[in-house]
């Protein structure tokens, strides 16, 4: 029974400096959506918290690149992100954003709170300062030798390959991310939480009264722990971020990690005036879905702050999966070795629960996992269609052909009939026990469980070989089936919510709730179905062939960008360069060429005129993202069709070690039509 009286529920906020990925699915936003759908059909009181973090260097350094601003970048890939996790129904109460003012004026009070209570340390440090690029370095940006485990690439903050929570000057040989060059020290004046301060608070809250928690969180906090903890610094020397709210304190804002979680606050505070008794009563439980490279910061980082400033719950439970691969690779953004989850639906439109289904029965809870496609086609085409879908459609197409859609009388059951209907809440509690304690790999396997209870139950009694000899026969087997199937629509709404919420209106259950999940008797006799249909459909060979090509695609891309630079072209004379006329641009539409993967069609403001240009950049940008952008545009180049489309100039890009494409923009905008010369 639970103890609380509520549940607050937050998943990590992504990084909004590029769209999400099946791994960030896997990881987080499945997993949470799963335990909070299954919370409200339990009629608890829950609420997701998300959103996107919208500071940090990360932002800076894209904008830099792209020739906009910090804000220009949060917006456009927080609307990205937030649609793709409605596409895929991750169902926040709200899903807020870290640049709007009431996250402002929450961080900047819960920092006002702990310095006013003088549990801040400030002193003058030595940072690592790039004077190529002229700033001082945030620490995932400068990479060294681990001193601990000796691993070359290390981070400033962390070390990914023993996990190992590292300071900036402690990494061997450093050097910055940025220029390349060898970061100098320079001194600076920084807040810094005395995390050394609340060890004893922490050891005995996690290493004595949480040992319920996932071995893999346990485990490393403790590694943690026993490792001793340092002050870590709250403030950065960054124009980009929550301004540090203190007199002498200008071009200083809060350390991204220290603002982050209170992103978490700010957004209950968005969603209701009762915010409070979600964060300060003892009656709520607080649970942070995250990955394991977030552990640190939710599990000793965040608590601290909040037994800091003394008027807050604590989480109860940090179910932090590891990572998810892609086709024995480490997912990689900047190789594009990642499945993103808006290209997902354009290839396979409105199958959203079978990546779902994917993630969630290959979910990395103990250890890193691998997505391959020939998986997610053989749990799609075995499971869901054959057992899933197959029983559902069999139970109700029989339905309808022997009793025009209306549920008959049971009558005299069997042996066998009773035998099955005693499995139905014996799975049920199964799968409710495996959600109680966030094993959801093991909670939709008991799930499929009931769909194959009703496949061998069909399977066996063969109730089409009855219909003329037996018929009283056949109407108890199929108020069994269409019992396990009403079963079904409530038991997968968790897991599958597009499926469910199809699954209940074909046979007219729509609205219940988790308590009837188990009972018999879910649908009377007399009760009038609705119209079968399909619920999943075979994926078929070429469909995954396309995606195991894209990905070959992008691995020969990469193998060859990390090759030496292209030889220099041949001389031209100064009078062929003057003759090529190339101006700034401003993309005012964008839109995918039909039938293609590769090509956009641009509308492109060229202070001339108002141009279309066909560029071959779809697989690298939406054409949501790049609305807006200032571009390099060829404008004397000769019309030619592609497509049937009449282009008229070429856009130019730069490619980087990579493969990765980035427009060539100027630094700051400027009236369309400006020559470069």
């Amino acid at each position: 029974m639970n103890k609380f009286k509520r549940t607050l529920v937050t998943t990590a906020l992504p990084y909004a400096n590029g769209p999400v990925h099946i791994g960030h699915l896997a990881g987080v936003y499945v997993p949470a959506d799963i335990y909070v759908r299954y919370l409200r059909l339990k009629n608890e009181d829950v609420v997701l918290i998300g959103g996107s973090d919208e500071h940090g260097v990360p932002i800076t350094l894209k904008a830099k690149n792209e020739g906009v601003s910090p804000q220009d970048i949060v917006d456009r890939y927080h609307g990205i992100i937030k649609k793709s996790f409605e596409d895929f129904g991750i169902s926040f109460d709200i899903y807020s954003r870290t640049t709007n003012k009431t996250h402002y004026d929450t961080a900047s009070e819960f920092f006002k709170t702990l310095y006013d209570k003088g549990e801040f340390i400030e002193k003058e440090t030595e940072q690592y300062y790039d004077e190529e690029a002229g700033q001082f370095l945030a620490d995932r940006y400068i990479t060294g030798t681990c001193p601990h485990c000796k691993s070359e690439g290390a981070y400033g903050d962390q070390c990914e390959a023993c996990g190992t929570s590292l300071n900036a000057t402690d990494l061997i040989n450093p050097k910055s991310m940025i220029s390349g060059s060898v970061p100098v020290l320079r001194k600076t004046k920084h807040w810094y939480l005395p995390l050394d301060k609340h060890e004893p608070f922490l050891k005995k809250w996690i290493l004595e009264e949480h040992k319920e928690w996932k071995p893999n969180v346990y485990g490393q906090c403790k590694s943690w722990l026993d490792m001793g903890l340092q002050p870590r610094a709250v403030s950065r020397d960054l124009d980009w971020g929550v301004p540090v709210p203190v007199e002498g304190a200008e071009g200083k804002v809060l350390y991204v990690w220290f603002d982050a979680p209170i992103g978490y606050i700010s957004a209950t505070k968005e969603l209701t005036p009762e915010w409070e008794k979600y964060w300060k009563d003892p009656g709520t439980r607080m649970i942070h879905f995250i990955g394991k490279d977030n552990i640190v910061f939710h599990c000793i980082v965040f608590p601290s702050m909040l037994k800091a400033e003394g008027s807050y719950i604590l989480p109860d439970n940090v179910p932090a999966n590891e990572f998810l691969n892609l086709e024995g690779d480490k997912i990689s953004t900047s190789r594009n070795w990642a499945v993103w989850l808006h290209e997902y639906l354009e290839d396979f439109k409105d199958k959203q629960d079978v990546l779902r289904y994917v993630l969630t029965a290959n979910a990395p809870e103990a250890k890193d996992n691998d997505f391959t496609w020939k998986d997610f086609q053989a749990r799609n085409n075995n499971e869901l269609v054959a057992i899933l879908g197959n029983f559902v459609n069999r139970a109700l197409v029989l339905t309808q052909k022997y009793y025009d859609g209306v549920v008959p009388a049971a009558g005299e059951l069997t042996d066998y009939d009773k035998e099955t209907l005693e499995a139905i809440p014996e799975i049920v509690k199964k799968t409710e026990e495996a959600l109680d304690h966030f094993k959801f790999r093991e909670a939709v396997k008991e799930a499929m469980n009931l769909a194959r209870l009703g496949n061998k139950y069909l399977a066996d009694s063969e109730p089409w070989k009855l219909a003329k000899t037996d018929p009283e026969r056949v109407k108890a087997i199929m108020n069994i089936a269409l019992q396990i199937t009403a079963n079904l629509a409530i038991l997968m709404e968790p897991f599958l919510p597009f499926t469910a919420k199809k699954m209940q209106k074909m046979i007219n259950f729509e609205g219940k709730e988790w308590d009837v999940c188990g009972k018999k008797e879910l649908l009377e006799a007399g009760h009038k179905i609705n119209k079968p249909e399909l619920l999943f459909e075979k994926i078929e060979d070429d469909e995954i062939q396309a995606q195991l090509d894209r990905l070959a695609k992008t691995k020969e891309d990469n193998d060859a960008a990390a090759k030496e630079a292209a030889p220099a072209k041949e001389n031209i004379s100064f009078d062929d360069f003057t003759k090529m006329d190339i101006r700034i641009g401003t993309i005012l539409e964008a839109e995918k060429v039909a039938k293609t993967k590769k090509l956009l069609k641009l509308l492109i403001d060229t202070g001339i005129d108002k141009r279309t240009v066909v560029s071959g950049i779809a697989e690298y940008f939406t054409p949501e993202e790049i609305m807006g952008k200032q571009v390099s545009i060829l404008v004397n180049l000769a019309p030619r069709k592609i497509r049937g489309i009449e282009s008229q100039g070429m856009i130019l890009m730069a490619e980087d070690a990579n493969g990765e494409l980035i427009f060539v923009s100027p630094e700051k905008n400027i009236k369309p039509g400006s020559e470069i010369r």
